[in-house]
């Protein structure tokens, strides 16, 4: 969904220009400007007594306004209208005017002449903190999800249960019900999500970990395109390298990819190191995959005691998805529950390795045949959790790339 952005100035060249270079950010729907103070007050005024979520996430006031000045304006803008967030543009950006404005209520200062770059970073930045306060204040639910995207994490309770394959099976069901989806490999020692999806690859996570503003052009400019439309950003291929990634980083990169993508899908491996943990005490929802085992259990019952411990995340704020699940084995979802603490997934992905062995060698889990009933779970998983539409089928496809995908390799 996209972040609404009021303009407001009495210049009309300095405001045509201005909203030019909004319409060009990403997931940006600027509104009709407002050219006085009166007029922008009533407006949010109009909005607001319908609901708050009428409210735009942010207001950009040129310096260039009357017949209240600027900082007053602002001022009242903040106090009247508290979720919206305002962004001040001016040809003055010394410390003392960013200090003044600062104390009047807004959110983000931009310079003239105006460069895409910063008024970008600003204004990502001002529609985060305002999707937060509208969560805080309760209307989370209903605001649009341009600045604050659905945001999944894929944990493993052990290694091997499954939790990549999930992570790209919910990642695939999410782009293919029209949502913008990004995937992105947190298990930074030893992810696979590149070699699932058959992907040679350049730029990954730890290339990101440096940049103190993520921009939207940074951001593109680091995400792989798949075929399958899907924004994979990866894992980096020399293991040692995760250790770049740390927890500020992993914010910082899932807050920006919340605001830039619909569905967030984060497969954190098995291993909890600061990027994860923090991933993990951000998202939305908190996938903890186990096999019905008791090993398996076991380990998904100390990770989520250690989650609490650590105040990641609480047990009940958690998901157990039980894989490989078979009618005959003696633990069964229901008590996988009631050992773990945690909330369950109504779906339970069956036990069927043959129908992934060849896409899985071949690195090519996409081309997942779609009457495979793994896949078929993950993708009404993936429509439980909100990523997907309820009832959707994958479509079907043939075995023939597969197994050319798979002579290509051996070869």
């Amino acid at each position: 969904m996209p972040t609404r952005i009021l303009p407001a100035g009495a210049d009309p060249d300095a405001v045509r220009s201005l909203t030019t270079l909004l319409s060009q950010l990403p997931d940006a729907e600027p509104q009709p400007p407002v050219t006085d103070s009166t007029q922008l007050v009533d407006t949010l005024a109009r909005l607001a007594a319908e609901s708050v979520e009428e409210l735009p996430e942010v207001v950009v006031v040129h310096e260039r306004i009357g017949p209240v000045p600027a900082l007053e304006l602002i001022r009242e803008v903040a106090l009247r209208f508290p979720a919206a967030g305002v962004v001040l543009v001016t040809s003055d950006a010394s410390p003392g005017l960013f200090a003044a404005a600062m104390d009047s209520g807004a959110r983000g200062l931009v310079g003239l002449p105006l460069s895409y770059e910063e008024l970008a970073g600003r204004v990502q930045a001002v529609a985060q903190w305002s999707a937060g306060v509208r969560r805080h204040l309760g209307h989370g639910a209903e605001t649009p999800a341009g600045p604050g995207g659905t945001v999944v994490t894929v944990s493993g309770a052990k290694g091997g249960v499954g939790a990549t394959l999930t992570a790209v099976q919910l990642a695939l069901a999410a782009q293919a019900s029209g949502r913008a989806t990004a995937l992105v490999d947190l298990d930074l020692q030893s992810g696979d999500v590149a070699s699932y999806l058959d992907v040679q690859f350049r730029r990954s996570v730890a290339d990101l970990a440096a940049i103190t503003d993520i921009s939207p052009r940074v951001l593109a400019d680091a995400v792989f395109r798949h075929d399958t439309g899907l924004a994979l950003l990866l894992a980096p291929a020399e293991g040692e390298r995760g250790e770049e990634v740390t927890e500020r980083a992993a914010r910082q990169l899932v807050g920006a990819l919340r605001s830039r993508y619909e569905a967030v899908v984060v497969d954190c491996g098995a291993q909890l190191g600061g990027a994860g943990a923090a991933a993990v005490e951000t998202a939305d929802t908190a996938l903890l995959v186990t096999t019905p085992d008791v090993i398996a259990v076991r380990a998904a019952k100390r990770t989520v005691r250690m989650w609490d411990r650590l105040q990641i995340r609480k047990a009940e704020e958690t998901t157990v998805v039980v894989n490989r699940h078979t009618r005959g084995t003696e633990i069964q979802p229901a008590l996988v529950q009631r050992i773990t603490g945690t909330a369950l997934a109504r779906t339970a992905v069956p036990a069927a390795y043959k129908e992934l062995q060849g896409v899985v060698d071949a690195g090519r889990l996409h081309e997942l045949d779609g009457r495979s009933t793994v896949r078929q779970a993950l993708w009404a998983l993936a429509a439980e959790l909100g990523l997907a539409e309820e009832g959707q089928q994958p479509a079907h496809r043939g075995t023939g790339r597969v197994a050319a995908g798979f002579r290509r390799r051996k070869e």
